[in-house]
């Protein structure tokens, strides 16, 4: 709870405003059927006009002020709760930029997309009742049953009794409805994942004719939702009846009693008259009571979902006196193992021993799962060695600030993404500030400007979210030239190429010793065409170092390399490489 408030900020001031007003505002509405007995007993009873008036008028400006003062209420709370809602989205948004990969890993997508709308939506909708109505209703309910004592002490013993049964009642329903409750929200996960999972891969869904078992899929998610929305709000609906029932079983006891007194003359029809707005005043306060338990324990699990979010450390850090400038683009692995899970005792990487001179085309090779992927995302620091050193530069990966190694790290990851907005849009990812002449540049040496140059407008062609508007052969070379484009000490393509033909593949390579002739490219493929001109290759195997030299000399001396090159040049190479 602590975590969440913490980012009321500059609201702080509109929530107490709207506390300070809902005070005022009840205690004009207390007020209130007292005024209105003394008109009765000091100006009807007694035909006393003067009386009326001046009663009249206050009753009048009280109203005016509990009106002005509930409105401001409403106005503050809404500036409140919804720039507290505000701020609740911007922290996580933030927070998770912050996370390194290992960070990320504990979330879904689909549980960070529900934490930011549906639980931000549950906390800020019970933030705004607090502050209005738990604000409300205790001090409505505390000064009316001051009042009713004051007007008659043993009239009200009979609806205290009632609000205790009352109050005994609503305490089991809400029991009851709280875990319920808090299964609806570990379920709004999963109807997410679903819509998700779905949207994503349409075109998988639709080449395949499967949209009747995701509709089936997605129907049964949110069928579970309304079975327990139904359960939840069946528990809540005994709310109303036994409130009816206590209300009406209190001015039927009132009635009975009040008529004797006012007959043995020890109370006036005015008192009886304020006691019956007052006893009203009390059940309804009772009810916004319980309104607010309920949407509190409703919100209690999209507090901890957000804190989860809020509180979560990021794993990667800026050391204390951070390098600002990387030397070169060599690299060592020192003695280096690497494990997803800390202390799971199942290494990705195991003791990789490796040096690459800066300027250096390093291939990676080997099969699925073997870690190459791992062992480049260690470079640039998407993770950290679970064991030994990685450097770059000549200096620890550790020592630099985590943004000027990036910068000079440029990785095309796997998954190739690109965002809605313009090809120079997407290109300017790599660097802001490049000029149209640098894109086009870095989309030639990518072979992208070969596609880009037949779109009707060209570099302003629009990109769909996710680049579902091109292929992806395409997608791989925006995203090479948008790495070509930081200049970097050290590029990585992890099977960036897999989706290009091998011709359009050693254009690349072509162009790479060209247009970045220092720079150290790694390059990870499952094609030997894509390694094989590369100064030294390195084969990987079950996440060790099976091999580490030339094409020629790993023909002859490795026995997976050789495999791997004869089962795919057997029959007469690559079946997209030019005749």
């Amino acid at each position: 709870m602590k975590t969440v408030l913490a980012q009321l900020k500059q609201y702080k001031k509109d929530t107490f405003l709207t506390m300070g007003f809902t005070t005022l505002e009840v205690i004009m509405e207390v007020l209130l059927p007292f005024i209105t007995a003394l008109i009765i007993d000091n100006g009807l009873e007694q035909s006393n006009m003067s009386a009326i008036i001046k009663y009249g008028i206050l009753m009048l400006v009280m109203a005016l002020v509990s009106l002005f003062s509930g409105a401001m209420a409403g106005k503050y709370a809404a500036s409140a709760s919804s720039g507290f809602a505000c701020n609740l989205r911007e922290s996580m948004y933030v927070r998770v930029q912050d996370y390194s990969f290992s960070n990320i890993d504990k979330f879904s997508t689909a549980g960070l997309v529900t934490r930011m709308t549906t639980d931000v939506t549950n906390v800020q909708n019970a933030f705004q009742m607090i502050i209005r109505i738990a604000v409300r209703a205790p001090l409505m309910l505390i000064f009316s049953m001051i009042m009713c004592f004051l007007i008659n002490r043993s009239l009200s013993l009979v609806f205290l009794a009632a609000l205790c049964f009352l109050a005994v009642i609503l305490a089991v329903i809400m029991k009851k409805a709280t875990g319920v409750f808090q299964e609806v929200f570990d379920r709004y996960d999963d109807l997410n994942a679903s819509v998700q999972e779905n949207v994503t891969a349409i075109r998988v869904v639709k080449a395949y004719v499967r949209e009747d078992h995701e509709n089936k899929k997605f129907r049964k998610a949110a069928e579970h939702l309304y079975r327990l929305f139904v359960k939840a709000e069946s528990l809540l609906a005994v709310n109303n009846p036994v409130m009816m029932l206590v209300v009406y079983g209190c001015i039927t006891a009132v009635s009975w009693f009040g008529a004797q007194y006012i007959v043995a003359g020890s109370m006036s029809t005015g008192d009886i008259t304020s006691l019956f707005s007052y006893i009203m005043s009390v059940m309804m306060s009772l009810m916004m009571l319980s309104m607010i338990f309920v949407m509190v324990t409703m919100s209690a699990a999209s507090i901890r979902r957000i804190s989860e979010v809020l509180n979560e450390k990021p794993e990667l850090h800026d050391p204390a006196d951070p390098i600002t400038e990387v030397a070169d683009g060599s690299i060592d692995f020192d003695h280096v193992s690497f494990a997803y899970k800390h202390g799971s005792g199942e290494d990705t990487l195991e003791d990789i021993d490796l040096h690459i001179r800066s300027g250096e085309t390093i291939g990676i090779i080997g099969g699925t799962g073997c870690g190459k992927s791992s062992l480049v995302n260690l470079i640039s620091r998407l993770y950290d060695a679970s064991a030994g050193t990685v450097k770059v530069g000549g200096r620890d990966v550790k020592e630099y600030d985590m943004e000027v190694l990036r910068n000079e790290v440029s990785v095309v990851l796997q998954k190739n993404v690109l965002f809605s907005g313009t090809i120079l849009d997407n290109l300017r990812w790599g660097n802001e500030n490049a000029s149209e002449e640098e894109c086009e540049a870095a989309c030639r040496a990518a072979c992208a400007s070969e596609f880009i140059e037949r779109l009707p407008d060209k570099y302003n062609t629009w990109i769909e979210r996710g680049g579902t508007n091109v292929s992806g052969g395409q997608k791989q070379r925006l995203c090479i030239a948008r790495a070509l484009l930081k200049k970097p000490k050290v590029l990585i393509l992890d099977d960036s190429t897999s989706a290009v033909d091998t011709a359009t593949d050693a254009k690349n390579r072509a162009a790479f010793r060209q247009v970045i002739p220092g720079t150290t490219k790694i390059i990870i493929a499952q094609r030997v065409s894509s390694v094989e001109e590369a100064d030294r290759i390195l084969v990987l195997d079950d996440g060790k170092i099976n091999g580490f030299d030339t094409h020629e000399h790993l023909l002859e001396n490795n026995e997976i390399y050789r495999d791997i090159y004869e089962s795919q040049t057997q029959g007469g190479g690559d079946f997209d490489h030019a005749a």
